[in-house]
C-alpha cells in the first residue's frame, strides 16, 4: 500500500499535534509543568502542524522539506534536553542547577530569588528508562522520515 502524500501530511502534521496533547495532558492533567527546554521543544512542533496545514492547502516538496526541518529541529532539542537530564552537559543556567563557587551571599540570594520552580536537569516522568525529552526526539525522528516521505511524493 503506499500512502499518498496528503495521507503522509496528515501524519507528520498529526504526530505533532499529537505530541503536544501528550505534553499538554502531563502538564494540565498531570500536573508537571514543563521547564525552559520543554517549552523549547513545543515550539517546532508549532510550526510542523502550521506546516501541515500550509502542505495540505497548496501542496509541494518544499512545504513538506520545512515540516521535515521544524522535526528534526524539536529532536535536536530533545536531543540536547536529555543530555542535560543525563548530566552529560550542563542546560541553560536559567533552568539547571550551578556551583555558588565565587558568589557573594547577596549574589547567592539573587541567584535563589530568581530560580525557576521547574528545572531542566530533572526528570519528573519515564517510561522503559527514557524521558519525556528522550520519547519526544524519538518519535520527532520518526516524523522526520514521515515528512521527507511526503516531500518525496509531492
Amino acid at each position: 500500500m503506499t500512502l499518498t502524500y496528503r495521507t503522509l501530511i496528515l501524519l507528520a502534521a498529526g504526530g505533532s499535534l499529537a505530541l503536544m496533547l501528550g505534553a499538554w495532558g502531563f502538564q494540565y492533567i498531570g500536573e508537571m509543568p514543563p521547564c525552559k527546554l520543554c517549552y523549547w521543544q513545543r515550539y517546532p512542533h508549532y510550526a510542523a502542524m502550521g506546516l501541515g496545514v500550509l502542505a495540505l492547502l497548496l501542496g509541494g516538496a518544499l512545504v513538506a522539506l520545512l515540516g521535515a526541518l521544524a522535526a528534526l529541529t524539536t529532536a535536536g532539542i530533545a536531543a540536547y534536553h536529555t543530555g542535560v537530564e543525563r548530566g552529560w552537559w550542563e542546560g541553560p543556567s536559567s533552568c539547571t542547577s550551578s556551583g555558588t563557587s565565587g558568589l557573594s551571599t547577596d549574589d547567592l540570594f539573587d541567584q535563589i530569588m530568581a530560580a525557576p520552580l521547574i528545572r531542566c536537569d530533572e526528570v519528573p516522568w519515564e517510561m522503559f528508562g527514557l524521558s519525556m525529552a528522550s520519547w519526544n526526539m524519538l518519535a520527532s525522528l520518526a516524523l522526520v522520515v514521515i515528512w521527507i516521505m511526503a516531500a518525496r511524493r509531492a
